[in-house]
Order: C-alpha cells, then structure tokens, then sequence
C-alpha cells in the first residue's frame, strides 16, 4: 500500500511550506499546494518542493473554456506536477481538452502524465448550499451526475467527500482513484468542512488518498501527528528511523 497521506500546505509563504515539506516529507505521500500558496509563492514554490523529491499536487481548480484550461494544464505539466484538479461543472469538452492536454504535453516531456483529478461538489457544501443554486437533487445526486462525466471524459481521479467514497466505488468501479478531503479526528473540530470522516474509515471505504491539512500543520508536532495517522492506518506504513 502507498502512503495516503497528502499534506495541505495552507501557509502564506513558501519559506514555511518549505520547513513543513522538510519535517514531513519522509512520513506522508505528497504535498498539496492550493491558491493562497501558489499566488504567493508562484511556480517557484511548486520547483522548490518538487526538488525536495516530494510528489505535488495542485489544487488551483481549472474551471474555464476547453482552450484556456488545456493550455493551463500544460504549463502545469511543465511544472512537474503529479495531480491537478478541475471542476467537472466545466462540462465534458473542458474535462476531455485537460486530459488529451496533459497526456500530449507528458508525452512530449517523456514524463508521466499527471492524474487530472475532477472537484465534483466541494467538501464546504451541503444539500442546503445547492438548493441555493438551483440544484435540487441534493448532494449526492450531483456528485454522482458530475463524476461519471468526469469519467466518461477521460478522466482517471476524482476529489470526492469521505461520505462519497463507498457509492462512487459501487458507481465507477475500483480504478479511478479517489482523493478524499475532509480528513478529521473525532476529537478535531470540522472547521468549514461539512462531510468529513477519520483517516481509518476513509481508507475501509476506498479512498485512494487523504488530504489532510490542519490536523497535521497546526499539530503541537506536525510530524509526530502524521506517523500517528499512518500508524492508526497500517503500522508498516511508517518508516524505520
């Protein structure tokens, strides 16, 4: 089994991912660099991590027309990114233009291309939220609608709630791979996720990997918390130092 655990890095600056990445990079599977990180630090921050020998993934959340997306996942690409997200709400030519993108642009690197994961319904909303929208089917009718466009597009990954996890798998089979935000102990507060669930369950349900943010960067030691989280997934996970 892979280790999991990607590592939210929600800092300012590149200089704190950067010692976060040094503490934590032997003990969890990748580092996530979202917005506040990346319009801070910019692709410098993305090198830098990736000469650390981290696997990275960016989560910026494409959602534009066919053209600018694959062109924006080709420069990630470039980057050396191992996963990226879009919106499947960009519909199924922007989802189909980001995979052929990437797959073209890796090709051309010789590299391996990323896995392009689709954000169906974000973690922070509920059935509430939706109807806000005019989306009446509720949450799980959407995610289900909005991931199998995300694979009949092409796409090989989706980010999806814990809660999502086990219907998914019984929707698209056991090949996608499933990235699981949401991530919490029971004795951490929720913050503004709204659908979460313990490392443990999430992985018996069939995630693929965990994004977990501030259970681990705000732990009194970051590390210390990380290996607990493997620990309490599969001891042998955790390496020998």
């Amino acid at each position: 089994m892979q280790n999991p655990i990607i590592v939210a890095l929600d800092v300012p600056t590149t200089h704190e991912a950067l010692e976060l990445a040094k503490e934590l990079g032997p003990v969890v599977g990748a580092f996530k660099i979202g917005k506040q990180l990346f319009v801070s630090g910019g692709p410098d921050v993305v090198r830098e991590l990736k000469d650390t020998g981290a696997k990275i993934f960016l989560d910026l959340k494409f959602h534009d027309i066919p053209n600018t997306v694959a062109k924006a996942v080709q420069s990630a690409v470039e980057m050396g990114v191992d996963m990226l997200t879009v919106h499947t709400s960009g519909g199924s030519e922007m989802l189909t233009a980001a995979e052929n993108a990437s797959n073209e642009k890796a090709a051309m690197l010789g590299i391996d291309s990323p896995l392009i994961l689709g954000v169906t319904v974000l973690t922070s909303m509920d059935d509430a939220n939706l109807a806000e929208l005019g989306i009446q089917e509720g949450t799980q009718g959407q995610v289900v609608r909005l991931a199998k466009l995300a694979a009949s597009s092409g796409l090989r990954g989706l980010v999806c709630s814990p809660q999502e996890i086990k219907f998914l798998r019984e929707e698209l089979g056991g090949n996608i791979q499933l990235v699981t935000p949401g991530i919490r102990f029971e004795s951490s507060p929720a913050d503004d996720q709204k659908r979460t669930m313990s490392p443990v369950e999430a992985i018996k349900a069939g995630a693929s990997w965990l994004v977990i943010g501030r259970p681990i960067t705000l732990a009194e030691s970051p590390r210390a918390a990380a290996i607990d989280i493997l620990n309490s997934i599969d001891p042998e996970l955790v390496p020998s130092d």
